[in-house]
């Protein structure tokens, strides 16, 4: 598992962009994380799974929320990562209004789930392999911090927790 200090490893993300600008075209766009993440300072959350019931009611709505309080103590952005495809994680951020506050990152294949070391298998509740819950504040690539939630647990990979550790590490 992916330990603070370390670099994050090589990995693509996708991300459903509905409107163009800064060189994206439309609908998923794939982008290295290495190259997201130079110079930039990033809170990022993962999740079992888009419109899930703690991760659509608590787990990115905490973020919606908290997301003006953590771009004013030096968080450049805000990624929600799940094993989902590009188009279901734009849908469900439509739908939970994250536009200009949550980027809606799609792991789709598990590919960077896989490389952090933080896969849950729900197979047996027909969910197949997803994201643990989590939350890392990222700065130039390397994580600074990483909250792992214990299994069906909702505590401490929250937005309020990455708020204060954002405000320690970031001071």
């Amino acid at each position: 598992m992916i330990q603070v200090g370390n670099k994050l490893p090589a990995a693509k993300l996708q991300e459903f962009i509905e409107v163009e600008g800064n060189g994206c075209s439309l609908g998923p766009s794939t982008f290295d994380l290495a190259e997201m993440t130079a110079g930039k300072k990033i809170a990022l959350f993962a999740l079992p799974g888009a419109y899930t019931p703690t991760c659509s009611v608590n787990h990115v709505p905490g973020y919606v929320e908290k997301s003006e309080a953590l771009k004013a103590v030096g968080i450049d952005e805000i990624w929600c990562v799940s094993v989902n495809d590009a188009f279901v994680m734009g849908a469900w951020g439509r739908d939970l209004n994250t536009a200009g506050k949550v980027r809606m990152m799609a792991d789709g294949s598990a590919d960077f789930t896989r490389a952090v070391g933080l896969t849950l298998d729900l197979t047996e509740r027909g969910m197949g392999l997803r994201s643990s819950r989590y939350s890392m504040l990222v700065v130039d690539g390397v994580v600074k911090s990483l909250n792992v939630e214990a299994s069906g647990k909702f505590g401490v990979s929250d937005a309020e927790t990455m708020l204060k550790q954002a405000m320690e590490i970031l001071a």
